[in-house]
C-alpha cells in the first residue's frame, strides 16, 4: 500500500511538471489579405494591368484602323488581291491575340510568383513566431475552410501577426 502512494504521488509529481501546450491560431485568409506587402504587390499589379489594357485598346484601334483602309482598298481590287488583303488581316489579327495573350500570361505568371513568396514569407514569419514565443502550435484557419470552429479570442494571433507582419515589412522597404 506505501508503494502504491509513493506509485501515486511519483506521478502527481511528473503530471505536474509537464508544460502545456501553448496554442493559437489565425485566420490566414485575413492575415494575408491585411499584409501591406500584399496589398503594394496588387497595386502594382493592378497599375501593370492597366498599362497593359490601355496598350491593347490602342493596338486594338489601330488595326481596326487598318482593317477599315485594306476594306476600303479591298473594293477596287480584283477577287483574288481582295482574298489576299484579308488572308492578311486575319493572319495578322491572331499574331495580335497571340501576343497579346502572350503578355497578359506573363503578366499573371509574375504576379501569382510574387504572392507565392508573400505566402512563403507569412508561413515563415509565423513558424519564427511561434518558435520566439513558445508556441507549440500555431493553426491556420480560413473563411473557406474553417478548421477551427471555435478558439477563445486570447488564443486569436490574427490582428497581432497582421501588426508583426507589417511591422517587419515597413522596416525592410
Amino acid at each position: 500500500m506505501k508503494n502504491l502512494n509513493y506509485l501515486c504521488l511519483a506521478m502527481l509529481v511528473l503530471a505536474s511538471c509537464q508544460k502545456p501546450n501553448k496554442i493559437g491560431y489565425v485566420d490566414n485568409g485575413i492575415v494575408i489579405n491585411d499584409y501591406q506587402e500584399k496589398k503594394d504587390i496588387e497595386a502594382k499589379y493592378q497599375t501593370k494591368d492597366e498599362v497593359f489594357r490601355k496598350k491593347a485598346d490602342s493596338v486594338g484601334q489601330a488595326f481596326q484602323a487598318e482593317v477599315q483602309e485594306t476594306q476600303k482598298t479591298a473594293q477596287t481590287a480584283s477577287q483574288s488581291k481582295q482574298q489576299e488583303l484579308m488572308t492578311g488581316l486575319q493572319q495578322k489579327q491572331q499574331k495580335l491575340q497571340q501576343q497579346m495573350q502572350a503578355e497578359q500570361q506573363q503578366l499573371t505568371q509574375e504576379f501569382q510568383t510574387e504572392i507565392d513568396s508573400v505566402i512563403s514569407r507569412v508561413k515563415k514569419f509565423v513558424k519564427e513566431y511561434g518558435k520566439t514565443n513558445g508556441y507549440t502550435y500555431i493553426l491556420g484557419t480560413t473563411e473557406a475552410a474553417s478548421t477551427i470552429m471555435y478558439g477563445p479570442e486570447e488564443n486569436d494571433l490574427t490582428q497581432t501577426m497582421i501588426e508583426a507582419l507589417n511591422a517587419e515589412y515597413k522596416k525592410s522597404e
